[in-house]
């Protein structure tokens, strides 16, 4: 497994929270002081879904999620044209824009993702759960 993660938006959310959904093994991956990111399509996500109505739990991360990434000692990964270019041209009936972004970076950026959605099995991308 790369010891670089990236945490998918929920895996984000989950850990800030402390949240019981986050599964033991995930987060000793994150806790084991690995190269951690987490993206831009991140913060794009949970201030969409903030703004809706639809995460009222992760309304707290929308203002500043950089503060709260920093202080957790993890990283931010930008959108860069070629993570635009890849999830874009992405195969495969998944159609959610921000997990597409997701794969993407990780294929792009060779990093393994923390996430619970089987749904991104298929995309050569290793998945820590």
């Amino acid at each position: 497994m790369s010891g670089r993660l990236l945490l998918d938006t929920h895996a984000v959310v989950w850990w800030l929270l402390g949240d019981g959904r986050l599964t033991p093994s995930a987060r000793e991956a994150i806790g084991q002081g690995r190269e951690v990111y987490v993206s831009a399509a991140s913060a794009w996500e949970i201030s969409t879904k903030a703004r809706l109505g639809k995460w009222p739990e992760a309304a707290e991360f929308a203002q500043d999620l950089g503060m709260w990434v920093r202080r957790q000692g993890m990283r931010t990964l930008e959108i860069t044209l070629d993570h635009g270019l890849r999830a874009g041209q992405l195969p495969g009936p998944h159609r959610d824009p921000f997990d597409r972004m997701l794969l993407a970076q990780c294929q792009a950026e060779a990093l393994s993702l923390v996430s619970c959605d089987v749904a991104l099995d298929g995309y050569g991308v290793r998945r820590v759960w």
